[in-house]
């Protein structure tokens, strides 16, 4: 079974410092920075495990809570009802946390927490009140929490071609990997199948024509072409920051991958996404005061995108579609028949199937074409109202393990389209008081 944070072994009550150290003194699978990777790629390859099963170890679960998820120096700490420990004294009511930051901030400021102040003030209202549990749930737990104890993580040399990378992502059922630059020795960037698009974007002509730069170009040519000298730092967290921390960086930077990166040893640990980290909340959700607005509805709330939705037709050629994704910054795109039924949805990670069947030379084929190669898996099309309340839509889009929900109406049309930033945003960063932003991409 999978375990966040420190959860290994069976030892109980263990001294989080030297769990933590230990741990951070791993390789992880991967190289430091101290010395360039031997190979252009290197993958970490271990088992998995269920995610589900990590609710099933309430005695472990509630040490790992004590011991080392909470930040520092602030007095906060959160302690889910059913998970009390009989050598520690109740709360005293169910919603009941420990002083408020300003208090704690006031007894004991530290140069991370006067860095915060800002934030603090932010949430002032929302520390109080029901609406902003999940915000302090977030808060009081650390990036390093949601790291499993055994995963998979793919690093690329820059000097790797563009070609051999994309194969490795589909061998190793991967969706990006971080870009390490021996040069420079440090990672400079990501690889995400957004590059695949936009490559194939730029370069296909027609399926007579070979996509040399495909074929040809390496990672650092690629990224020296599309960037064009615009090159921004790589966006990384610790794994010391917070998942509140987390969760305002990738939807203010509008990404979708966030690399949890040690900046002592400089090994990538992980990478957060929406997913992990909305599953990682929903989990405990049951164990928290459930805030008035779960139990609202999503045209009430305003969550989504309800204008000018961006979508395809079964008979669209996947150039047409990669256009699309290119010019709109959209992840997927709901596929429409002629009377206007939603019938399927072709996304971003769908087009990654064109490498792995080496048919991306040839995109004048339909979206229907395309998709007769998908996974048996697929189960169709997730979909909402815009009438159902928000903990309906949450618990829907956890179990699907989708990145975003169709809102159709009762004829099966269009509506709009919630993602997993939305509601990221509407149970996290709005109760905090920060402002939604724009449609983010890879």
């Amino acid at each position: 079974m999978k375990r966040f944070g420190s959860l290994r072994g069976n030892k109980k009550h263990k001294d989080p410092n030297r769990s933590t150290a230990r741990r951070r003194s791993e390789p992880h699978g991967l190289f430091g920075l101290s010395s360039s990777p031997s190979t252009p790629t290197q993958v970490a390859k271990q088992h998995t495990f269920p995610l589900e099963s990590y609710k099933h170890e309430p005695e472990r679960l509630e040490n790992r809570i004590y011991a080392s998820s909470s930040p520092p120096d602030t007095g906060q700490r959160f302690c889910p009802s059913s998970f009390q420990s009989s050598a520690r004294p109740p709360p005293a009511s169910p919603t009941h946390l420990a002083p408020s930051r300003s208090a704690a901030l006031a007894a004991a400021p530290g140069p991370a927490e006067a860095g915060m102040l800002e934030k603090f003030e932010l949430e002032e209202e929302a520390e109080d009140s029901e609406s902003g549990v999940y915000m302090r749930f977030m808060r009081s737990h650390k990036c390093y929490d949601i790291v499993p104890t055994s995963s998979k993580l793919v690093v690329f040399d820059t000097t790797l071609q563009v070609k051999k990378a994309f194969f490795a992502l589909v061998a190793n059922g991967v969706r990006a990997a971080p870009l390490w630059e021996s040069k420079k020795q440090s990672f400079v960037g990501m690889l995400t199948i957004t590059d695949f698009i936009n490559i194939l974007h730029r370069y296909y002509k027609s399926p007579m024509v070979q996509i040399y730069e495909l074929e040809e170009h390496k990672i650092e040519t690629w990224r020296e072409l599309y960037l064009q000298e615009t090159f921004k730092p790589l966006v990384n967290i610790s794994p010391d920051a917070s998942l509140f921390d987390a969760v305002h960086s990738l939807i203010k930077n509008k990404i979708h991958r966030l690399p949890v990166i040690d900046p002592i040893s400089g090994n990538a640990l992980y990478i957060l996404t929406h997913k992990r980290i909305l599953k990682f909340l929903q989990l405990f959700m049951s164990d928290m005061p459930k805030p008035a607005f779960m139990k609202q509805n999503l045209d009430a709330l305003g969550i989504g995108t309800y204008h000018d939705i961006a979508f395809i037709h079964p008979d669209t050629p996947i150039i047409k579609a990669l256009n699309v994704f290119v010019e709109r910054r959209v992840s997927a795109l709901p596929v429409v028949d002629e009377s206007g039924k939603v019938v399927d949805i072709y996304s971003k990670f769908d087009v990654i199937n064109l490498a792995a069947e080496k048919t991306y030379n040839n995109l004048d084929i339909t979206v229907t074409q395309a998709l007769q190669h998908r996974s048996q898996y697929f189960e169709g099309v997730v979909k909402c109202s815009k009438l159902e309340i928000l903990e309906t839509i949450v618990d829907r889009i956890v179990r699907a393990e989708v990145h975003r929900l169709v809102v159709v109406n009762e004829a099966d049309s269009i509506v709009g389209i919630i993602s997993l930033s939305d509601i990221l945003q509407a149970l996290i960063l709005t109760p905090a008081g920060a402002k939604q932003k724009e449609t983010e991409s890879e």
